[in-house]
């Protein structure tokens, strides 16, 4: 006797294509970051071949060069945490908000940072990226905390308030900036090589001090992945699959928040990262957010990675800040962004 299906004609002939779309991109995606972890560590003021690397990472390499290799052990492990943080948080802003052109700095948590950063070099004297990273992460904490009281509702409309109060709160910390930075030039000689974002400079104690607050906001958005397709469904859709709109949209937004203050306050306010990114994820993997936040945390590091080295290599033996490469890879991705957003409007 035939039986009758209820899965749709090519249901799962799609459902299968989709899978295997998922499991190439990440395969893609891990070999290419293998390969930026490799140069990271390889490309320098002085390149060290992919024998010499091996060597180091099997021992038997000599002093000299074990010594080159594992000074950029700090830097790559920072550029891969800050990456996967910030591309995480872009990909949560941008579903929580419904806006493809969302990114961490909405939130006015690069502004929070960086007044921070003025204040306690202003006032108290701070010097030292470690210092910075500890005088930064407040700022940035306490800048997208209140952004989030200030634009906190559950509705469409709240979402332009959240735009709003992050714009109004980044104008009035930026002025406070300006006004520093002017009548201080130490400060601002100290500032300016924050503000452009760099992985230079920064030892493990910066990356330690990263891993808690990333790590928190990494498992709030594994948590929350379920509830944010719900959420890309209507408020209405989701609340009747079960889902609380109010405490996804409040919790991506915090989690956001955690990730990109810590990413800020270790490598200063590296733009791009979290708005490029996430396009980037949703052409490969697709609109499940439980893939899209898995992708980000390979795609992040990948792009800070290569950014970094390029800044190392194209200016040898001086150096590029990521936060100018950043800016080079980005820009193109945000004209991109925008004629796709016409062309659906």
């Amino acid at each position: 006797m035939a039986t009758i299906s209820s899965a749709p004609p090519g249901g799962a002939s799609r459902e299968g294509g989709a899978a295997r779309r998922v499991v190439a991109g990440m395969s893609a995606g891990l070999v290419l970051l293998a390969l930026a972890l490799f140069a990271s560590v390889m490309f320098g003021s002085r390149t060290t071949s992919f024998g010499e690397v091996v060597d180091v990472l099997s021992g038997t390499a000599d002093a000299q060069v074990t010594a080159v290799v594992e000074s950029r052990y700090p830097r790559t492990a920072l550029a891969v945490l800050a990456g996967l943080a910030l591309a995480v948080a872009g990909t949560l802003m941008q579903g929580v908000t419904r806006n493809a052109l969302a990114e961490p700095g909405l939130l006015g948590i690069n502004a929070g940072a960086s007044a921070s950063i003025v204040t306690a070099t202003a006032f108290l004297g701070a010097t030292g990226s470690t210092a910075a990273m500890w005088w930064a992460l407040p700022g940035a904490l306490v800048a997208g905390v209140l952004v989030l009281v200030i634009g906190s509702g559950g509705s469409g409309r709240s979402q332009v308030r959240l735009v709003l109060a992050g714009a109004v709160l980044t104008a009035v910390l930026m002025a406070y900036i300006q006004a520093v930075t002017l009548t201080e030039p130490q400060v601002f000689d100290s500032y300016r090589y924050w503000v452009v974002g760099a992985l230079g400079g920064r030892d493990f104690d910066v990356f330690r001090a990263m891993v808690p607050f990333a790590a928190v906001g990494l498992l709030l958005a594994v948590i929350l992945a379920r509830g944010l397709n719900a959420l890309a469904l209507g408020d209405a859709t989701a609340a009747a699959l079960g889902a609380r709109p109010w405490l996804v949209r409040s919790g991506g937004l915090i989690a956001a928040t955690l990730l990109s203050a810590s990413a800020t306050a270790a490598v200063g306010p590296i733009g791009f990262i979290g708005l490029a990114v996430p396009h980037v994820v949703r052409a490969v993997v697709g609109v499940d957010f439980r893939h899209q936040i898995v992708f980000a945390c390979v795609a992040g590091p990948t792009l800070l990675l290569f950014a970094d080295v390029v800044g190392r290599v194209v200016m040898r033996p001086q150096e590029l800040m990521v936060g100018v490469v950043t800016a080079f890879i980005g820009a193109p991705a945000l004209l991109v962004a925008v004629r796709r957003m016409r062309g659906n409007a």
